[in-house]
């Protein structure tokens, strides 16, 4: 009984670190969406079509070489 009780502690130690990592970048990301649409006027739409042609642009580069 206790190593169980050990095993599933630490495996719930392990997910509450991930939940709480993945929570805080998601909250990060999405203030700094909100900053640059407030600021600058920038849609997450605009980032997005940046981020497809940022990853067509690397693979363009790789195919060339």
């Amino acid at each position: 009984m206790i190593p169980t009780l050990i095993i599933a502690w630490i495996v719930f130690t392990i997910l509450w670190k991930v939940i709480k990592t993945t929570v805080s970048n998601a909250l990060t990301i999405a203030a700094i969406i909100i900053l640059l649409q407030v600021g600058f006027g920038i849609t997450p739409m605009d980032i997005w079509h940046q981020i497809i042609q940022f990853t067509q642009n690397l693979s363009q580069i790789r195919l060339n070489k």
